[in-house]
């Protein structure tokens, strides 16, 4: 089964309640927090929710190794630094596809995985 890297990108100011549950159902409680989940049909929904919030990529399992967990509770959460070089030219509010930072990045989530590491 592919896992799936989901990286909150903003922050928790005038969001949605079911958009806050969301996140805390994926452990995603702050920016620049990521989490990795297995590619269900329940797990993409949740992250279809959060779309205008976060990027999210399948996460190849070398990157997997280099990033260092946190233990919280019963799930697992990356606590990863801004990454180096920003996360794209036109900011945090547009999607990746037109050079924002938001959305499906496909397999370039591994490389904005290791700029936060």
């Amino acid at each position: 089964m592919m896992k799936i890297a989901v990286v909150r990108v903003r922050g928790h100011v005038r969001i949605r309640g079911d958009i806050v549950r969301a996140f805390k159902q994926l452990n995603l409680n702050n920016r620049n927090y990521a989490t990795i989940v297995d590619d269900t049909p329940a797990a993409l929904g949740q992250i279809r929710k959060i779309q205008s919030f976060a990027t999210w990529g399948p996460v190849s399992d070398e990157t997997i190794k280099k990033m260092a967990p946190r233990k919280r509770g019963d799930g697992k959460f990356y606590a990863l630094q801004p990454p180096r070089k920003g996360y794209g030219r036109k900011g945090v509010k547009l999607p990746f596809s037109i050079g924002g930072a938001l959305g499906d990045r496909k397999e370039k989530i591994n490389d904005l995985l290791l700029r936060m590491i």
